[in-house]
């Protein structure tokens, strides 16, 4: 038998996308910046902690209606509803205290539920953008014009990007949206499709168990690794990304850097509150109004370790509509608010 047919026959599980990068990304900061290693994975470590509880209570909601059957009814309650579930999902998205990676496991739960992916995609956009908290901040650094303009982006951002994905969606665009695993929580759903009798006492039920286990211990994992590896790059970012190379390309006015502070407000981006202060910064020195707003709800939702939690959830077509919706919706803030403060 040779080397090969050895390793076939053995049946070694594929290298895990998630898992390779971590491993690259340590080694390298040991090789290349050990100074920086110990402080990059203590960073992604109380991230990951602090995002911890969010996680495993929506790990175990979401396996615990797979266990019971609830996802049915759950999945069921948005059915020939999705206009209006879009928007109490924008506003509802709008006042929550999710971060942009800290909403990704309720998203997980809500798709493995089977809830339509229209008002999911609205909660996912406006979640990130802005809650009491990030209104209190906002009202502090750049006033209460903004934090109420801020707030109000969010809620249309999440319609646009709901509405948007209700078109698509039955129009026959996005059929299929999720990647393996996730569940398929677009129009017709499987756990809406198929009917089944709900048991909440299922800890009696051995079959019941094993699907309530299985469904937590694959989720968490999942989930997990692609929490772990966004932390990781965010402590990079915050370590490597000078703000005065963000200044150097939205520092001047004009609606010309809107546009500009979108794009650059995906990669430059730290998070909520670590952007207000350079923000606050940036407008002192005579950044535009628009361009401010842009670079902060684009930030919001499409920055680095965002964007990665949404692509280990959502396959290329749906990843693509999310990225758009957020620059789309970005750039629409920046010039409505541009031309209300001008």
């Amino acid at each position: 038998m040779s080397f090969v047919e050895a390793i076939r026959a053995r049946r070694l599980p594929p290298l895990d996308a998630a898992v390779v990068a971590i491993l690259v990304v340590l080694a390298g900061l040991a090789a290349f910046a050990p100074h920086q290693f110990m402080p990059s994975l203590r960073f992604a470590i109380a991230a990951f902690v602090n995002v911890l509880p969010f996680l495993l209570l929506s790990i175990l909601l979401a396996a615990g209606a797979k266990a019971t059957g609830a996802d049915t009814l759950i999945a069921r309650a948005f059915i020939g509803r999705e206009v209006r579930m879009v928007a109490v999902a924008s506003l509802f998205g709008a006042l929550s205290p999710f971060c942009s990676c800290g909403v990704i496991p309720i998203i997980a739960a809500l798709l493995s539920m089977g809830v339509p992916l229209a008002p999911v995609m609205a909660f996912w956009l406006a979640s990130p953008l802005m809650d009491p908290s990030m209104f209190a901040l906002t009202t502090g650094t750049l006033g209460f014009d903004f934090a109420v303009a801020k707030t109000l982006a969010a809620i249309g951002v999440g319609l646009l990007g709901g509405f948007a994905t209700f078109a698509l969606t039955h129009s026959g665009f996005l059929g299929d949206p999720l990647r393996e695993g996730v569940g398929n929580g677009g129009c017709g759903a499987s756990s809406v499709r198929n009917r089944k009798d709900i048991v909440w006492a299922f800890w009696g039920d051995s079959e019941r168990v094993a699907k309530f286990t299985g469904a937590a211990g694959s989720t968490l994992f999942f989930l997990g690794k692609w929490l772990f590896l966004a932390y990781l790059l965010e402590s990079l970012m915050l370590a490597y990304v000078p703000g005065e190379l963000v200044q150097r390309f939205v520092g001047d006015g004009g609606f010309a850097t809107i546009f500009t502070a979108s794009l650059v407000g995906v990669p430059a981006y730290l998070n909520g509150y670590a952007a207000l202060p350079l923000v606050g910064g940036l407008v002192e020195q005579g950044m535009a109004p628009g361009a401010a707003m842009a670079f902060l709800i684009a930030g919001g939702v499409t920055s680095i370790p965002a964007a990665i939690a949404v692509w280990a959830l959502a396959k290329k077509q749906t990843f693509a509509l999310y990225i758009a919706c957020s620059l789309t919706g970005a750039v629409l803030s920046g010039i409505a608010f541009q031309l209300w403060a001008a």
